[in-house]
């Protein structure tokens, strides 16, 4: 039986949340690597109209927020999203939350965002073709799609090229997980009209805790993939 990923993210976000930790003063990309502090990738968000997709319990849009942007979060999990309404409300700033499927974005004008971001997230969609095209839709011409996903070489459970689902479970739920070859990614980019002009493989920094999720085998092999693509045109 298909797995759906928003009835297990529902199911786990309690304990996902209580072990993430993440802060909700910076942008963050994965785990155990630098955040937004350090790589600087999304640039001054004062007065920017910023989307996050697979926004999670919220920690990046209220950052956004709090940075002086109109921040905009939405995720397919009902329960995440009940953590970042709670986490917006304790931090005292308005983020705009919607409940949906993250390339349904209809309720967005075209040309009318700053900035989309979305850290980890793609890792649960199939048709990251259709997200690039609907996020291109709404962004200004020139503005940058920010994405962050478990890079392409990370798992080595399974061949490279293997296009399928793969089923991996955590705290004893079970999501299904699409691998994205660099190829696919590139090609979908530049077919829905996109210029690549930035790609990190952060290294974990050392001489710091590790997060509840570290793997020693991210010292060898890179363990997220970040990539900053403009909208080219209409």
């Amino acid at each position: 039986m298909p797995i759906d990923n928003a009835a297990a993210w529902d199911r786990y976000a309690a304990a996902y949340q209580e072990a993430a930790q993440w802060p909700a003063t910076v942008a963050h990309y994965g785990p155990d690597i630098p955040t937004e502090e350090e790589l600087r990738v999304l640039g001054d968000l004062r007065a920017k109209r910023v989307l996050e997709l697979g926004c999670g319990g919220g920690q990046c849009s209220v950052a956004f927020a709090k940075a002086g942007a109109t921040a905009i979060g939405v995720d397919f999990s009902a329960e995440q999203l009940a953590f970042a309404r709670s986490l917006a409300a304790r931090h005292e700033v308005r983020v705009e939350l919607r409940h949906g499927d993250l390339a349904d974005l209809a309720f967005l004008r075209a040309d009318s965002i700053d900035l989309v971001f979305s850290a980890y997230a793609f890792a649960y969609v199939e048709d990251l073709g259709r997200v690039f095209r609907q996020v291109h839709r709404v962004l200004k011409v020139g503005a940058p799609l920010v994405f962050s996903l478990p890079h392409p070489a990370w798992d080595a459970s399974g061949s490279y090229f293997e296009r399928g689902p793969r089923q991996v479970e955590r705290g004893g739920v079970s999501f299904a997980e699409y691998h994205h070859p660099l190829s696919e990614l590139f090609t979908g980019l530049v077919r829905a009209s996109y210029r690549v002009d930035l790609v990190l493989e952060p290294e974990p920094p050392s001489g710091v805790p590790r997060s509840a999720f570290w793997e020693e085998a991210a010292v060898r092999v890179p363990r997220t993939l970040i990539v900053r693509a403009r909208k080219e045109g209409n």
